[in-house]
């Protein structure tokens, strides 16, 4: 015989390859979705694995941004810090100021850091654009990832602020930094040009440290910068830590998921491919007998059916590599946005392992069953290859030959104890489909619990600015469209009265925040005040209750970890010199990226003022006309009224939304593939039986009923095991993602299974089952009697 891929032993492989079409689909295709899903879990793992640290020494990001009061200290000066001591490398000084940006719809955005620089490109904060160009005259501008978000684009305009005379600035750019050195940048003339008496032009210099892994070194590092110029030059610092602790939080979150169900897809591989390639070679073992008897040796015969399983499985390692890569980029864009990082791509070295751990996996589920084809004598090899084994399963046919069930059925529900190993294969395969329905349901249901339950602010139809206090802060990048900005005065004892008074009130509750300082704790958190029945505005309890009077305090998880506390425990919280001992009540689902954060009532602190009122609306009176008629009322007072947006999702839950929906519909798709091929593999093993049956006068409509009645109880009890299996795993996932967020999760979010569901989810192993063994069955139905009792 002549080597591989030539002569007989070539020709033999050419010729199982093309005689097999279906099963060589099903190779093909299973494998592809297996080395798909493969590309898409590990290139989103890798992108969660440290995003911030990777994007921010790829941009010699600023360990310590510093702002500096250009009347106290000169360019030169500025420009000579970079000599300080434990300081390696430094970028600017640079003009930077305040601006509270107007969308083309007359919405305020948050306010915006804006730098001046004449270039992306510097020594530290080396940005990378993501798209457009940068800044390069006065009206044009750039903006980070985080400020432009699907809103804005290349060639978008916006106001610098609502001011009649303010100057439009058109977005030519989009950029990302790391180390979120400013949300802006544009032409230093023009920053310069935007500045105004209450934001006035600062000078911001970045700073790379040779040692600045702790807050103790970048302390120091600040103190020596703080000698280096004249005094009270320096305005403030940022360091690269704190943004560091809000990405490292996010990716933090998508591990766990990521890991689950990368062990799914990689247990849902081995089992499918094995039992594909393992199925093709065992069906083949009467034609392997005959190739003996003409003269082909043991290992010519394990080399040609390894070789035929390999063929269509390159094929479907090939196609996967390249569906993956398709798939996973829209989601490593996603990512991009939520971490800050930039250029997120599939990493060669994924592409690389995925392959050659798929070769592996085909090559040994062929080389097994292939070596035992190879040991067989010729005879033998005849004579098992004919048929499954006689007497094997013939009690299951018994059993369900008494069960009160057409002949078909009863036919159909015996069948698959004829070949054990291969229903053990279908079996895991329709559990894991199910696991990864059951958990990918459970994942989303407690994200978008998650997300309801992270904004409680805007569950109110109106907010009602005052006047005084400021406005509350808002969880997200900036209020919703159309708010307007607060006025410096009010009256607000006449704008609650306006509240009261207009018809279409329900209720309402008041609210503002404050930094307070909690004994034993340095530095400050932040408190919220609520005045009234705030009830409609709480947030979801994990234990305790919520504020239901004076005295009171509800705390998140994170405070209660750091201080130390718990619940029943008092802490003492001063606010503008004055301090309150209050008792811990509740432990408050918060996802917000305070370190620390308290909600107290109003009434114990005199000295805060209420910022904004939350307004519900009675049934049928429009939000958007309640706040615009109430806006004509208050605003000579000096308040103001808008409509609330309904609340978009964060983006890291859409994020993982959306690889829960992708992964779980390629693992159910490589299920049901797992299904075609054994249903594929036993039909035509028995297809003289089924032209048996047809001659005594079996229907198409019954030979259908007999294949899916064939697969139907592998379908009901895989659905019996992948429930409760994937209800184990949503239960273990979801806390892991909260601790690692720094937060315990509400029984709002973990308990979203009802029976309802669960129902539903048993069905899902059947209806997988059944999915997968339409084709064959369909193509029994369709078989002529006579063709199949010709067919050996």
């Amino acid at each position: 015989m002549s080597g591989f891929g030539t002569g007989a032993l070539g020709r033999v492989v050419r010729s199982g390859v093309g005689r097999r079409r279906v099963q060589t689909v099903v190779i093909a295709v299973a494998v592809m979705m297996a080395v798909a899903s493969a590309v898409v879990a590990g290139s989103l793992m890798v992108a969660a694995d440290a995003p911030f640290d990777k994007a921010f020494a790829r941009q010699n990001g600023a360990h310590l941004t510093a702002e500096y009061d250009p009347a106290k200290a000169s360019t030169a000066q500025l420009e000579a810090t970079g000599r300080v001591d434990g300081v390696t490398a430094t970028a600017g000084p640079y003009p930077v100021t305040s601006i509270r940006p107007v969308d083309g719809g007359g919405g305020h955005l948050r306010p915006v850091t804006l730098a001046g620089r004449s270039a992306p490109h510097a020594d530290v904060d080396d940005l990378e654009l993501s798209l457009g160009r940068w800044a390069e005259k006065p009206g044009e501008i750039v903006l980070t990832t985080q400020v432009a978000g699907p809103a804005f684009q290349p060639g978008s305009t916006l106001r610098s602020s609502d001011a009649a005379d303010a100057p439009t600035l058109t977005v030519v750019g989009i950029a990302v930094s790391a180390g979120r050195s400013a949300d802006a940048w544009a032409t230093p003339a023009q920053v310069t040009a935007l500045a105004s008496k209450d934001t006035p032009v600062t000078s911001q210099m970045l700073y790379r440290l040779d040692s600045a892994d702790t807050g103790g070194q970048i302390a120091a590092a600040r103190k020596k910068l703080t000698a280096a110029v004249p005094q009270g030059a320096l305005l403030g610092t940022q360091s690269y830590l704190d943004t560091k602790r809000a990405a490292d939080t996010s990716a933090a979150v998508t591990i766990p998921f990521l890991i689950a169900f990368g062990v799914l897809g990689i247990a849902m591989s081995l089992i499918i491919v094995g039992s594909v390639v393992s199925g093709a070679v065992g069906t083949s073992l009467r034609r392997i007998g005959i190739l003996k008897a003409i003269g082909f040796t043991p290992r010519e015969v394990v080399r040609a059916y390894v070789a035929q399983a390999l063929i269509p499985a390159g094929a479907g390692i090939a196609l996967g590599v390249v569906l993956g890569n398709l798939l996973a980029v829209p989601l490593l864009n996603d990512t991009e946005q939520v971490y800050g990082t930039a250029s997120l791509t599939v990493a060669w070295w994924v592409d690389v392992v995925v392959v050659v751990a798929a070769l592996l996996v085909v090559g040994i589920a062929a080389l097994v069953p292939a070596l035992r084809a190879g040991r067989l004598r010729t005879v033998e090899a005849i004579a098992v290859g004919r048929a499954p084994r006689t007497g094997r399963g013939q009690w299951a046919h018994r059993a369900a030959g008494r069960l009160p069930l057409p002949r078909a059925v009863t036919y159909g529900l015996a069948a698959p104890f004829a070949h054990p190993v291969r229903t053990a294969a279908m079996l895991l395969a329709v559990a894991f489909g199910t696991v990864a329905a059951t958990f990918a349901l459970g994942l989303t249901s407690s994200l978008t619990a998650v997300a309801e339950a992270g904004d409680p602010e805007s569950r109110a139809a109106v907010t009602v600015f005052t006047g005084t206090g400021g406005p509350t802060v808002t969880r997200g990048p900036a209020p919703a469209a159309g708010t307007a900005e607060p006025p410096a005065a009010a009256d607000p004892a006449r704008v609650r009265a306006a509240v009261e008074a207009q018809a279409g009130t329900a209720s309402y509750y008041g609210k503002t925040q404050a930094d307070v300082t909690v004994g034993g704790v340095s530095g400050t958190a932040r408190a919220s005040l609520y005045e009234g029945d705030s009830r409609s505005g709480a947030y979801e309890m994990i234990s305790g209750h919520w504020i239901t009077g004076r005295g009171q305090v509800v705390v998140p998880s994170r405070f209660l970890e750091k201080t130390g506390t718990e619940l029943g425990d008092t802490v003492r919280v001063t606010h503008q010199g004055r301090t309150q001992t209050l008792r811990i009540v509740g432990e408050a689902f918060d996802t917000s990226d305070d370190e620390l954060e308290i909600h107290a009532n109003l009434a114990d602190f005199p000295a805060a003022e209420t910022g904004v009122l939350l307004v519900e609306v009675k049934p049928g009176v429009l939000a958007t006309e309640y706040a615009r008629e109430l806006a004509a009322e208050i605003q000579p007072l000096g308040g103001d009224a808008h409509a609330n947006s309904p609340s978009e999702q964060d983006g890291l839950l859409l994020v993982v939304q959306a690889m829960a929906a992708l992964l779980t519909l390629m693992l159910v798709s490589v299920a049901g593939l797992g299904v075609l091929n054994s249903v594929v593999l036993d039909t035509r093993e028995r297809v003289h039986d089924l032209g048996v049956c047809k001659a005594l006068g079996m229907s198409p409509r019954q030979t259908v009923g007999l294949v899916l009645a064939s697969v139907a109880g592998i379908g009901v009890l895989g659905g019996l095991v992948g429930v409760p299996a994937g209800f184990a795993l949503h239960a273990y996932v979801l806390p892991v993602m909260g601790d690692a967020a720094g937060t315990d999760l509400p029984p709002s979010v973990l308990d979203v299974y009802g029976t309802p569901r669960l129902v539903l989810l048993g069905l899902a192993g059947l209806t997988i089952a059944l999915l997968g063994a339409l084709l064959p069955a369909g193509w029994a139905a369709r078989a002529r009697t006579a063709t199949a009792l010709r067919t050996e």
